[in-house]
């Protein structure tokens, strides 16, 4: 097996920080990149943590840096980290509106742009969205920043997918169902959801190491039920 560069954002917690310890046990070469860095991480020879707000631009110079003098070319980026507000759309403000799209939108097109130097012919760029993006799927009150900032990211992607299919660089999008995430439980207390992070880690892993050889700007449906 070749190892491989593999960037992770939202890695403090939940998929993303599952996601962060399978790669490296698998041998592979992680940065994970989040607000906060989790000590579950940082004694892994195999993972590098950056302490990044992606709604902050400027914060990623420190990942240029990084990958201008240690990686030099990156295999694998999946954009992992979200941001949720749970409110009835009367009560949510612009505020709200570019918290949540700061994150799950421009944090996306910011890290992209600046990675993409790095990232050669047959590299991968998995965006982690939600069934809550998809055009006629089911919706739910009170996630109107939220959905509406996940079906940006999938329209982002697949307009990607074609401005750099010359290149080699693939660009999919997974649109996840309920997964039983901290993120999740601070949004709908109470509410159990069918799969845990580590569940849909495994299938998140295996797509991101191999999903590129079948698709390129392609939505994939990750849910076993509605939501």
């Amino acid at each position: 097996m070749v190892n491989k560069n593999i960037i992770i954002t939202g890695t403090s917690r939940g998929i993303g920080h599952e996601l962060a310890l399978q790669f490296a046990n698998a041998g592979h070469n992680v940065l994970a990149v989040s607000r906060k860095t989790p000590q579950t991480l940082l004694g892994n020879a195999n993972i590098t943590c950056l302490t990044v707000d992606l709604s902050q631009e400027d914060e990623l110079a420190e990942v240029e840096k990084f990958l201008s003098s240690a990686w030099k070319k990156i295999d694998i980026i999946i954009h992992n980290a979200g941001s949720l507000i749970h409110k009835p759309f009367a009560q949510t403000t612009q505020e709200d509106f570019e918290k949540v799209y700061r994150v799950n939108v421009f944090g996306v097109a910011n890290l992209t742009r600046t990675c993409l130097p790095f990232l050669p012919n047959g590299s991968h760029v998995v965006s982690i969205s939600s069934m809550g993006g998809i055009q006629g799927s089911m919706k739910f009150a009170g996630l109107a920043a939220y959905s509406s900032s996940k079906g940006a990211v999938i329209t982002l992607s697949e307009l990607l997918a074609e401005e750099y299919k010359e290149q080699g660089i693939a660009f999919n999008v997974l649109a996840l169902g309920a997964v039983n995430t901290e993120m999740l439980q601070e949004a709908f207390p109470g509410y159990e959801a069918p799969l845990s992070p580590k569940e849909m880690a495994d299938y998140i892993f295996n797509f991101a190491l191999t999903g590129n050889k079948y698709f390129n700007g392609k939505v994939l449906q990750v849910s076993s039920t509605t939501p």
